[in-house]
């Protein structure tokens, strides 16, 4: 099957039909990994749940690592390479209410399944599609799911495999619950943000018309957004969430902005973090409040070129597929596998959509275009383990 590309493009039909026969499957492994919870530095719970289904399902050396990466290695037949296969484990959720997932006539609803039940799920069933297929890779695959990625987590499992782990690594795949046809190959820098703004300890409270925090963030907020920004090089400022207060009758003694500024230019976030860094100083003197910007993390920008052969041998098997590729930057993953010099994309496995009639942590995602995201995981593995998609 890999003595050539157009073998493995022609192969692909059929490995969409192998991967649909095991739904039974991939369905398992997603609700007994996606209805456990694993919120922030909590996520020990599903690492243990996703052990066992990686070495159900015939993944080898299941453990974890120093960071509590759940971590587990499909040999090779030789052994010589390592391609590595990952997505994060952890949610954005706080608290330890156990998920529920809900299956309709074509779709599962559920928190949390895009980012990231449905990719772990798909790792999970790896091993056993390949076995159906009758391939085993020359190369070794590196399965993870990885801890405190998101947030303040900062990609702290990713990064501390990447520099304790000894294993050397040629090619990585990050894997997303969705959208299919997504293939992110470069990543924009990033700095994410807070803003805190707290009331001091003299405020005076019974004074008429004392507004608390609220109102200091909100010009906080205003005058950022009259920063101008470039078109090019794109550059934006995402306001993600706000917090503060504890009822309607009581003035807001502390107010948290949470944000994340994007650039292809890392000396335009430089500049936008200065300006930021002088809004939050001049509303502080001038209405008495405390204001303290905490910039947790910087991501540069970086990526491989739309040119380099695993960017073209991905479009081609999504061709092959009939999905339209989507080809834009991340904010996400690459960032810690491009530090290390290291050929990164990062794929969909489904659809999925955030509907008005669903909480806001839930998201419906289609079970159909499942069986074409597998067959494109498979398809890439392949291709790398060929050598189709190295730089010659």
């Amino acid at each position: 099957m890999t003595t050539s590309m157009e073998s493995i493009l022609d192969a692909l039909p059929r490995i969409r039909n192998e991967a649909r026969s095991m739904q039974d499957i991939v369905l398992a492994n997603l609700v007994a990994i996606g209805e456990v919870p694993a919120p922030y530095q909590h996520e020990e719970v599903r690492v243990r749940m996703m052990l066992e289904r990686f070495s159900e399902c015939g993944l080898q050396n299941c453990s974890t690592d120093a960071t509590g990466n759940g971590l587990a290695i499909l040999p090779g037949a030789e052994g010589k390479a390592n391609i590595f296969l990952f997505s994060n484990v952890d949610t954005l959720a706080d608290e330890h209410a156990e998920p529920s997932l809900a299956f309709r006539k074509d779709e599962i609803v559920g928190p949390f399944i895009g980012d990231n039940s449905m990719a772990l799920a798909a790792m999970a069933s790896l091993p056993i599609l390949l076995e159906r297929l009758q391939i085993r890779l020359k190369a070794n695959i590196i399965v993870m799911g990885a801890v405190r990625m998101l947030g303040h987590g900062n990609l702290e499992g990713l990064s501390g495999f990447l520099n304790n782990s000894g294993m050397p690594v040629q090619y990585g795949l990050s894997l997303e619950g969705v959208q299919l046809g997504r293939l992110n190959y470069a990543c924009l820098g990033q700095l994410l943000c807070d803003i805190t703004v707290r009331l001091p300890e003299d405020y005076n409270w019974v004074q008429f018309g004392a507004t608390g925090a609220i109102i200091s963030m909100n010009d906080i907020i205003s005058r950022i957004n009259k920063i101008p920004l470039p078109r090019r090089p794109l550059t934006t400022i995402v306001f993600g969430m706000i917090r503060g207060g504890v009822s309607y009758r009581n003035i807001a003694r502390e107010t948290v902005l949470s944000f994340e500024v994007r650039s292809e230019s890392a000396d335009l976030l430089n500049q936008v973090a200065q300006q930021i860094k002088d809004i939050t100083e001049d509303v502080a003197a001038n209405s008495g409040v405390t204001v303290k910007f905490d910039i947790f993390a910087r991501r540069a920008p970086g990526g491989l070129d739309i040119s380099h052969p695993f960017v073209k041998q991905m479009r081609t098997i999504h061709t092959a597929l009939e999905l339209q590729s989507q080809l834009y930057s991340t904010t996400f993953a690459l960032t810690s596998l491009i530090e290390k010099k290291i050929p990164a994309l990062v794929l969909g496995l489904t659809t999925g959509t955030r509907r008005d009639d669903l909480p806001e942590m839930e998201e419906a995602v289609a079970i159909d275009p499942m069986w074409t995201g597998l067959a494109q995981l498979v398809g890439v593995l392949l291709a790398i383990d060929g050598g189709f998609c190295d730089v010659v």
